[in-house]
């Protein structure tokens, strides 16, 4: 792992290997950090270089002070990208990773190649919503509301199937710094695409579940309604799709940058 300065914060990344011609950025969720996407980097490092990063405020990312955007957490990754001298890459978020991305195919499609937008939407839940959770944190921390992420983020046969998993997954959100996850609430709380999304002309993959009650199909719907040149696919998965439904998540991305 390495750890980058910029604009008043560290930034930490992995990148593995870098020989292939093409890279994928991985984009992780809300209260959750680069190890997220470990069952996607055994079949993905055969074909592609990989970077993955630590939001701002998550993992080993420092956590700057006062509220975030996203577009803070959009030229977090461009200047990844010129640090690391990558001109073009696949992007890959999944939530809040989903909007970082959205805002890229905004802003910056000249550094993409194609976009990957996972369980996320034009704008996600509401102010009052997202008020409420970043009150909620601020007063008894991140263990107070455990019990609905997992609701959220994984299905119930999942977690049967799964306890030791989903117990590992929900040790990193408890750990990620409340500063930076209360900042993130507020990046989230204030982004809405539904106007701009219809500028995104790079070729994007929409991927959804089919349990997410967080961001719906009816959301990946619009999502692909309003940018041209967009598919979708829909796993039979929760808000953490990627985890859920690993093997098929991970074929849907090599095919669909392969093609």
């Amino acid at each position: 792992m390495s750890k980058i300065k910029i604009q008043h914060t560290a930034l930490n990344y992995v990148l593995d290997d870098f020989k292939k011609e093409l890279t994928i950025v991985f984009s992780n969720s809300l209260g959750t950090d680069l190890t997220m996407w470990d069952k996607q980097v055994e079949l993905l490092g055969a074909e592609f270089n990989i970077l993955r990063y630590d939001t701002r405020g998550h993992g080993k990312s420092e956590a700057s002070e006062g509220e975030y955007s996203i577009e803070i957490l959009g030229n977090d990754v461009l200047d990844l990208l010129d640090h690391l001298k990558i001109e073009k890459v696949n992007f890959c978020g999944l939530s809040i990773g989903g909007l970082t991305g959205q805002w890229l195919g905004i802003h910056a499609p000249e550094r993409l190649n194609k976009l990957i937008l996972c369980n996320t939407a034009v704008k996600i839940g509401n102010k009052e919503g997202w008020n409420t959770r970043i009150e909620t944190v601020q007063k008894n921390g991140l263990d107070s509301i455990v019990s609905g992420t997992q609701e959220r983020w994984f299905t119930t046969e999942f977690v049967t199937k799964n306890k030791a998993e989903v117990d590992a997954v929900l040790a990193t959100f408890v750990q990620t710094p409340v500063a930076g996850y209360i900042s993130c609430c507020a990046a989230v709380r204030d982004a809405d695409f539904t106007v701009e999304v219809s500028k995104i002309s790079v070729p994007t993959l929409i991927i959804s579940g089919t349990e997410d009650l967080v961001t719906t199909i009816k959301d990946s719907d619009f999502l692909m309604e309003k940018i041209p040149n967009s598919i979708l696919a829909a796993l039979k998965a929760a808000h953490i799709s990627n985890i859920e439904k690993a093997d098929d998540f991970t074929k849907l991305l090599i095919e669909f940058i392969k093609n």
